[in-house]
């Protein structure tokens, strides 16, 4: 279907540009959201007859949209959530639980607003965009944590899943004899058991 996009949309164009796209991505996105138009006859009048007022309009809301970026750019966010050992989410965290976090925060944003390509599910620092305005995007982050004091850490430059790793191999040492036989563990003496065995089968043979 070949649409007018009454916005700048990314990947396909901007104000006034005539795109063609798949019929369900127009029906069931631009159309009823209001990004694009039809590219008929009419629709073509419609908008070159409207089309000061359409990009005085988005001007307008790209404006607004760079005030409020700046309460909200390079803001960073901390969710508590269980975790594995090996740091996978008991769940996930969605644009929403984001949503909720930069409002406690202060930052005013919709969930629309929050691009999230998949739902986070480990924990560690994310980037997220928010598209505040089709042609105003900032980057927040968000730190999944399984306690505060992890968060804080994270915050920091911490890897803690290296960390923990690290810790994990060290406290595993295996016990190390230079003098023992090759294949002997360390706590087995073959010169000790050598005698033992040797007075059984004295015994054996008296």
């Amino acid at each position: 279907m070949d649409v007018i996009l009454l916005e700048r949309v990314e990947k396909l164009g901007s104000i006034g540009d005539v795109v063609t796209v798949k019929n369900g991505f127009a029906r069931n996105f631009l159309l009823p959201n209001k990004k694009a138009l039809r590219a008929n006859e009419s629709n073509r009048k419609l908008f070159e007859s409207n089309r000061a007022k359409i990009e005085t309009d988005n001007a307008n809301k790209r404006g607004d949209a760079e005030v409020a970026s700046k309460d909200v750019d390079g803001k960073s966010v901390v969710l508590i959530r269980q975790a594995s050992n090996v740091g996978a989410l008991y769940g996930s965290v969605s644009a929403r639980d984001i949503v909720e976090a930069l409002d406690a925060e202060g930052a005013k944003v919709m969930k629309s607003q929050v691009i999230l390509g998949k739902p986070i599910k480990n924990i560690g620092l994310h980037d997220v965009r928010v598209a505040l305005h089709p042609e105003v995007n900032v980057t927040v982050k968000v730190n999944v944590a399984r306690s505060p004091e992890e968060a804080e850490l994270q915050a920091k430059g911490v890897d803690v899943m290296a960390s923990m790793f690290e810790r994990d191999e060290a406290g595993f040492v295996e016990a190390y004899d230079p003098n023992a036989e090759p294949g002997a563990t360390a706590d087995v003496n073959p010169d000790a058991e050598a005698p033992a065995a040797a007075a059984e089968g004295d015994e054996a043979a008296a």
